[in-house]
């Protein structure tokens, strides 16, 4: 017959147990996770050496990928230099205001000055009609008509240069319109259709990059994916073998994985030096080109950060082409 006693001793009896269980649970889990861990270690290794093992078939597929990465990314600097180039570019979109003959020197500082704390205006630049007059002459070529004349003809301009940030069609119009209001400004010269036409190229421009980076994309993705099937083909024997004893599909799937990843790591990789290869060569006759045009622009190659996303991306379209491979080709082989 059990005491209060002998029942709470069988209590603790019966709880003693439990508790090294629970330690022995969370020591379980935790070498599971180290084997996973290091499976995942030994399985990364591997798959790269099996890509150095053919070194000649591994460096076509870079290729390819590098290849498909680089026309777009070419493209995208080469927009991005453009519009570097834009902003280098004297009068942009610049904007003339003509003021009056009768117009006093303060209120033309005045309007100058508040011009200026207008977000859409960068610089704003006073030209004298002495001046005007002599940039005309040097340009010209009437220097000896214009010294005949009695006075000079030529107002005083306030020369605008609107935020690049800001160049577009609307904020243009809407701050010449404001720009008349004031009583001694006499006529206000900008062409709208030139800044009009450079943002819609500039918008067809990324639209093409995008289109092109996405359709390429999906190539890089078939080519890696069909990669990935012939070598699940190549390993079928190996793959029997596995699952015969006892291997899930996870881990059969992830040497695959890997190799996408390798694929499009080393394309990626391979790519950032084809366009870095391709800045020095053409740096020098670039800087040449804008000498002559008195210029100091200088050609802009990709950055170390756009650099690494698009290795970062190139990896990742490798690992999504290996698991559609992996995930439709490896469910059909089964040991029967």
């Amino acid at each position: 017959m059990l005491t209060p006693k002998n029942t709470r001793q069988g209590q603790r009896a019966r709880v003693a147990p439990a508790k090294g269980g629970a330690s022995h649970s969370k020591t379980g889990r935790a070498d599971r996770f180290k084997a996973w861990l290091l499976h995942h270690q030994i399985t990364a290794v591997e798959s790269l050496i099996r890509l150095l093992i053919t070194p000649v078939q591994s460096l076509m597929t870079w290729l390819v990928v590098a290849i498909a990465l680089v026309l777009p990314t070419s493209l995208y600097v080469g927009l991005e230099n453009v519009k570097h180039l834009g902003s280098n570019v004297e009068n942009t979109g610049q904007m003339s205001v003509f003021i009056h003959k009768r117009a006093r020197p303060e209120a033309i500082e005045k309007l100058s000055k508040r011009l200026l704390t207008k977000s859409e205006v960068a610089r704003v630049e006073l030209m004298t009609p002495a001046a005007a007059l002599d940039e005309f002459r040097q340009h010209s070529g009437f220097g000896n008509i214009l010294d005949s004349l009695d006075n000079n003809p030529l107002p005083t301009v306030l020369l605008i240069d609107p935020a690049l940030e800001r160049a577009d069609h609307e904020t243009l119009a809407r701050l010449q319109k404001a720009i008349l209001e004031d009583p001694i400004v006499e006529e206000v010269s900008v062409d709208l259709k030139w800044v009009e036409r450079l943002n819609q190229m500039m918008v067809f421009a990324q639209r093409l990059v995008l289109a092109l980076g996405a359709l390429l994309a999906l190539g890089v993705l078939l080519v890696i994916g069909n990669t990935i099937r012939l070598a699940i083909e190549s390993r079928r024997d190996e793959i029997l073998v596995v699952k015969l004893v006892g291997g899930t599909n996870a881990f059969v799937r992830r040497p695959f994985l890997y190799t996408g990843i390798w694929y499009g790591l080393g394309g990626g990789c391979l790519a950032a030096l084809i366009l870095a290869a391709g800045e020095a060569w053409l740096a020098g006759p670039v800087s040449a080109l804008a000498e002559l045009y008195q210029s100091n622009f200088e050609l802009q190659g990709l950055s170390w950060d756009a650099s690494i996303l698009m290795i970062l991306t190139a990896s990742g379209v490798g690992l999504m082409g290996a698991w559609l491979a992996v995930g439709r080709h490896l469910g059909q082989i089964e040991p029967k």
